[in-house]
């Protein structure tokens, strides 16, 4: 069945369609620490969240990209980390008949809103296996995101270009 739908999908790239069709969906790595230890679970458990993300994408062949959401989960409690989860949601992404800045946003909003549901369920189910109370982390806009990102830099590169007045 996989096979016959990257014969499809092929074959809409060659009529000239636009394809864009999940080719896997796998965890790239995992990391979870817990550097209070013991000390953790006689604490009251009211942890500062942090959440952090980024997206990394490379070119594996013509018309194939590996999309990577990295997600990373710090709690802490009076300034001292309680744990830390690191997670590399991946998948493989086959994307044909789109070109330029199409092509990055679509790496960028919908391959990492693909991969985020599976990312958080991992997040989850290691915290449990730690014996931590899941997260139920929010879901993300990765449009807005997106938006915001080439935002700062057209403005990042306006600041670059202006002269630099000196008194």
């Amino acid at each position: 069945m996989s096979e016959e739908n990257n014969q499809q999908d092929a074959g809409q790239a060659d009529a000239g369609g636009p394809v864009f069709a999940i080719q896997r969906i796998y965890l790239k790595d995992i990391s979870f620490e817990t550097p209070m230890g013991p000390e953790a679970f006689t604490k009251a458990y009211k942890p500062n969240i942090q959440q952090d993300l980024n997206i990394q994408a490379n070119q594996v062949e013509e018309g194939l990209f590996e999309v990577v959401l990295l997600l990373t989960i710090t709690a802490r409690i009076e300034d001292r980390a309680v744990f830390l989860v690191e997670v590399k949601q991946a998948g493989l992404f086959a994307i044909a008949g789109i070109e330029g800045p199409a092509v990055t946003q679509l790496i960028n909003t919908a391959c990492p809103q693909i991969l985020f549901p599976y990312a958080r369920e991992a997040v989850d189910s290691i915290l449990g296996r730690g014996s931590f109370p899941p997260l139920m982390l929010a879901p993300i806009n990765f449009d807005a995101v997106f938006v915001q990102a080439i935002t700062a830099a057209q403005q990042q590169a306006a600041q670059a270009e202006k002269p630099e007045v000196v008194n």
